[in-house]
């Protein structure tokens, strides 16, 4: 699992954190792992000594949204303190500044058309694809463009917590070990009443909505994002003139397309903000508004009128915070 000459440390520090992390925090923290390894391997200078200047070095390697960064260097931070108390000499770094950097990426009204109809329309080319795949992409799709829902959420419903009668999906152990209760359009419902009778699950106690077909368990989300990035790229839609850590069109876009056009839904309709957008946030299963304030930072050329007016809503109720430390 590691190579590097701190091989046995990182093997024992992270036995001890599996036993008290949930699945998708095991994964990310030993990704993390397994590149600060790879860095005390491939670094030159590096002689098992972890002063201020090989940190530093390491820290410099790093790429992605300063949000990304700042867990990384959190997790490998924690790792230098299990080392300094092991009775080894190190250098544990300040955890860098979070900049409000995300960008993220809309599809248009037209871009969507387009994905949609593709999506309608692929093919099984691959005998190694999942023969699901044709069926079970179109409603993936549109479940997360209707229902706001992430990938690895939608792919793991459980048959018994689809309640079509009341158009009612409960989603179990989503990100950050939430439950939550989304209720779907009469349309997205009716879309699910035909899928469910076409697959044949219809009536079924157990089991997934997405099943696999060439597995036991559901399909794979790795499967839906590479779908979906082939369709992208067939249909040649790509940011145009991206400004830097703007997210680039993929499939979590999804999200962010719901996310707004309910924004913009609620806007037309009268609503006030102060009553819609917590609401949405809490269907989103965001822990805070913060985290749906990132979710409406679109672009100013594209949504003027929608971004001064969620502006002026979220003037005075976050306050300007700067996490240093």
């Amino acid at each position: 699992m590691f190579e590097s000459i701190y091989h046995k440390q990182l093997s024992e520090y992270y036995a001890l954190r599996a036993e008290t992390l949930s699945v998708s925090a095991r994964m990310h923290e030993l990704c993390y792992l397994r590149r600060f390894d790879r860095f005390l391997i491939t670094s030159t200078t590096c002689d098992g000594t972890l002063n201020e200047d090989i940190i530093d070095q390491w820290m410099a390697s790093l790429t992605g949204k300063s949000s990304s960064i700042e867990n990384e260097v959190i997790v490998v931070r924690q790792f230098l303190a299990y080392l300094k108390l092991s009775g080894v000499q190190v250098y544990i770094p300040a955890v860098p500044k979070v900049y409000d950097d995300y960008i993220p990426y809309i599809f248009s009204d037209e871009e969507l058309k387009i994905i949609f109809s593709a999506a309608d329309n692929i093919t099984q080319h691959s005998i190694n694809a999942d023969p699901y795949l044709v069926f079970e992409f179109p409603v993936i799709l549109r479940l997360m463009y209707s229902c706001g829902l992430r990938i690895g959420e939608t792919v793991q419903i459980d048959i018994e917590n689809v309640d079509l009668a009341n158009g009612v999906l409960k989603l179990i152990n989503t990100k950050g070990d939430k439950h939550r209760i989304v209720p779907m359009s009469r349309g997205m419902t009716d879309i699910l009443v035909r899928y469910i009778n076409y697959m044949g699950i219809a009536g079924n106690r157990i089991g997934w909505l997405f099943p696999s077909g060439r597995k036991d368990g559901h399909i794979s989300d790795k499967a839906i994002r590479l779908r979906f990035r082939m369709i992208l790229e067939k249909s040649g839609i790509y940011p145009k003139n991206s400004k830097k850590r703007e997210r680039g069109p993929c499939l979590h876009c999804m999200r962010h397309v719901f996310a707004f056009k309910s924004f913009a839904q609620a806007e037309r309709a009268g609503r006030h903000l102060d009553d819609a957008v917590p609401y949405l946030s809490i269907y989103l299963g965001h822990d805070s508004l913060y985290e749906t304030e990132k979710y409406l930072k679109f672009s100013n050329e594209m949504f003027p009128e929608s971004i001064d007016a969620f502006g002026e809503f979220m003037e005075g109720v976050l306050p300007e915070v700067d996490y240093e430390t």
